[in-house]
């Protein structure tokens, strides 16, 4: 980032899910203030920070120093491999028995400090664990920031699919420093506005009109206006989680571009990004959508705009062969069909029922 700008207050984003009530604290600098937040939100006596190799030396040190600093007596970190491949059921399991090596009680908390990977590690190892013990999501990428460190969603990977063995369980306070993201790549940066751009087309149009006019890039945010994109996704996000915690109706919706974007991932192997893929399918989606009468033109002209001003991919050269060779483990489908997530106008998008068959159709109308 570039520049950062005049220091704010933190803006504080209140989710009120039917399991759990919690805080997202966004700002710039906040990761001081974890400590702090955890304490209030969590309470209990001994903390273990769980990160990965890229993280860790970044952030670990002033997480520790900021939960001591609050009087919590701090476990050996935890760290693991970082990408998308060390989201396994063996990866799982080492974290699981590092905790019960560490000796933590129910009462304690597992500090989740990095990307989505991270977060969904350190997520579903708490709810594991012992059954279920309190934990902080400290999110450092712009991808865990808007989307996976809020709503309570964990999991790992199977060789079936992305995402297919997991949990709900929500976190006791999110804290997001944007002053982390300094330290992401631009191309790890870019590939998270995927899921900004998603947000948007899904329930703010201003914000979209927003993106295509002013593009987020690494090197041109100062952090007053990034600290507001995020916030403004986590409201959009928490709107969603407060009134369907479990994904049985509304928060599908969150689902835009993933059903043809997972595909996407786990064809690549998860070697391309979760945001590009998203971004991808998204387009295929919007574009299909128009050649069924479901949206306008106009509507899939913005949403492919948008996503070309951020330099991420809109579409994909994969068949549709291939395509539904993963789309049919998505966990979304339900017997020979599938929900599927499309913009009606950007700002309002509606859930549909397809066949597999259908369903093929529409990656082919949308490539």
């Amino acid at each position: 980032m570039s520049e950062k700008g005049l220091a704010a207050a933190p803006r504080v984003v209140h989710v009120s899910a039917a399991s759990a009530d919690y805080d997202v604290t966004v700002g710039a600098g906040v990761l001081s203030e974890l400590g702090r937040i955890a304490r209030s939100a969590a309470g209990g006596a001994r903390c273990c920070v769980v990160s990965e190799t890229n993280v860790a030396p970044l952030y670990a040190d002033a997480a520790e120093a900021s939960l001591a600093g609050a009087g919590y007596s701090v476990a050996e970190r935890v760290v693991f491999a970082a990408g998308e491949q060390s989201k396994r059921l063996a990866t799982l399991g080492e974290i699981l028995e590092a905790l019960a090596e560490r000796e933590l009680t129910r009462a304690d908390v597992v500090v989740a400090l990095g990307g989505g990977v991270t977060g969904d590690m350190a997520g579903l190892a708490a709810a594991l664990y012992l059954r279920g013990v309190a934990v902080v999501q400290v999110p450092t990428s712009l991808l865990a920031m808007v989307d996976s460190s809020v709503g309570g969603k964990t999991a790992v990977d199977l060789a079936a699919g992305k995402n297919l063995a997991g949990a709900f369980w929500q976190p006791a306070a999110v804290v997001a420093d944007v002053r982390c993201l300094a330290s992401v790549s631009p191309e790890l940066f870019r590939d998270s506005c995927g899921e900004v751009i998603k947000h948007a087309v899904l329930a703010d149009a201003a914000l979209l009109d927003e993106l295509i006019a002013r593009p987020i890039t690494a090197d041109q945010l100062d952090e007053a206006r990034l600290a507001d994109v995020v916030a403004r996704n986590v409201a959009i996000k928490r709107d969603v989680v407060d009134a369907d915690e479990r994904e049985s109706g509304v928060r599908q919706t969150l689902n835009l571009g993933h059903t043809i974007g997972h595909a996407i991932e786990a064809a690549s192997d998860f070697t391309l990004g979760h945001g590009s893929c998203v971004a991808a399918g998204l387009c295929m989606m919007a574009r299909a959508s128009a050649r069924r009468g479901w949206c306008s033109d106009e509507t899939a002209g913005r949403v492919e705009a948008c996503v070309a001003a951020h330099g991420l991919p809109t579409g994909s050269e994969l068949g549709a062969d291939v395509l539904m060779r993963y789309m049919a483990h998505d966990k979304k489908r339900r017997g020979d069909g599938v929900n599927v997530v499309v913009p009606a106008e950007v700002g309002r998008c509606e859930v549909r029922r397809v066949s597999l068959d259908e369903l093929a159709e529409l990656v082919a109308l949308g490539r």
